[in-house]
């Protein structure tokens, strides 16, 4: 069988590489170039998703990038602490979450396919997906095309491959925060060891945390009520995002002010959406299928964009393995997934929310906040282990029960 993957990014590549584990090959086809620098500066990278890679052999050089994270702690406007939690779910492996540039993510992952025989085509924007005796036929922007036995669109919240599998599908959900963010070398802040401090600020969300190498890392969620049109934020000067950021910033407590004034030019920042709920993920005849945001974006205060990514591609790839043919497999691929990303998506609106409360509505978060966090301490991130404590053993089989799934030993 031969797979046609729509998009470079995270899953893409970690597909290819386990469809290849189970005897699929499969080729990438990414509209950008190998050298493109991706949106988002940086990425918390939850020990699920690292759990993932470890179940097709991928996890070591990802696992060399960044900085762990053990814990988040929380304060308000004025600084005062609203209480602390892990990062992640205490795993019985030891597992944590890491923060690392997403450029060296998009790297590591790209290089690691190569490493495995994958081919990627850069360059090649999808047009249009056709059905054809053997399968289907992907045409791109340049005039060429591509046939495989199924085609996965792994090409993001805006993806092409929904919009083919149904042109009814809803479009993703803007978001009232923005974002924006990086890392400043040789730059001291005051904050414990492998933790990141984020501060519910009167006018704005704002983190920060100091890395081994003596710089920092930070983002902040500017609140948007309503979508800028399209240009907007690209068009905004390094100067004048700036002056936001100190205008939203000014009065409360912490180093903001000293990061804005120290954040490497240019700044630029990005609207963020979700996907509430897709209806369709695949297209019933076992052709087309969708994979991480293309099927379940959630906004970036939920941190399980790339580790609900890479979860699919793995179990994906199980499907393909264990089940007769690949309406089944989908199928039950979908049923495996469904309700756990959903899940994660709501969590992420609730927790952007909380990002852009008015005036009354801090105060109750303010009164809450340190309730939600002494429970989250005292049962040491048990009640997180949904999340982050979801494990994939690749040896596993999948077996389709009826309109059920279930994983076996």
């Amino acid at each position: 069988m031969r797979a046609l993957i729509i998009g470079g990014g995270i899953a893409g590549p970690v597909l290819a590489v386990a469809l290849k584990k189970v005897g699929i090959d499969a080729t990438v086809f990414e509209r950008g170039t190998r050298d493109d620098d991706r949106r988002g500066a940086w990425i918390t990278f939850q020990a699920n998703g690292m759990d993932a890679l470890r179940a097709i052999g991928l996890a070591a050089p990802v696992e060399a990038l960044g900085y762990p994270v053990d814990d988040i702690s929380f304060v308000n406007g004025k600084g005062r602490p609203l209480g602390r939690m892990p990062m992640a779910a205490r795993r019985a492996d030891g597992q944590t979450s890491v923060m690392m540039p997403r450029a060296d993510l998009y790297r590591v992952l790209a290089d690691q396919a190569a490493l495995h025989g994958v081919e990627v085509e850069y360059g090649k924007e999808l047009v249009e997906t056709e059905y054809s005796a053997a399968g289907v036929v992907a045409r791109f922007a340049d005039g060429s095309t591509a046939e495989g036995d199924f085609l996965v669109g792994a090409d993001g919240i805006h993806s092409r491959v929904r919009r083919a599998i149904d042109p009814e599908a809803a479009p993703p959900r803007y978001v009232p925060v923005l974002n924006i963010g990086g890392y400043i070398p040789g730059f001291a802040v005051d904050a414990p060891e492998r933790e990141f401090v984020m501060q519910f600020g009167t006018r704005c969300f704002f983190a920060w945390m100091k890395t081994p190498d003596g710089g920092a890392v930070w983002f902040a969620n500017p609140p948007m009520k309503e979508e800028p049109a399209r240009g907007v934020l690209s068009g905004m000067s390094d100067s004048q995002w700036r002056s936001w950021l100190r205008e939203l910033m000014r009065g409360d407590a912490g180093p903001s002010e000293r990061i804005i004034d120290a954040a490497p030019a240019p700044l630029t920042g990005w609207a963020t959406y979700d996907m509430p709920v897709v209806k369709h993920w695949h297209d019933g005849k076992g052709r087309m299928v969708l994979v991480g945001d293309a099927a379940h974006a959630t906004s970036p205060a939920a941190g399980q964009g790339a580790a609900m990514s890479l979860e699919d591609a793995v179990i994906l790839a199980q499907c393909l393995r264990d089940l007769p043919d690949t309406s089944q497999a989908f199928a039950t691929y979908e049923s495996l997934r469904r309700e756990r990303v959903e899940r994660i998506v709501e969590n992420g609106r609730r927790s952007s929310a909380d990002k852009a409360a008015g005036p009354v509505a801090r105060v109750l978060r303010d009164l809450m906040l340190p309730l939600i966090f002494k429970k989250a301490a005292r049962d040491g991130g048990e009640s997180m282990m949904w999340l982050q404590g979801h494990h994939i053993d690749f040896d596993d089989r999948i077996v389709a029960a009826g309109a059920g799934a279930r994983q076996t030993a």
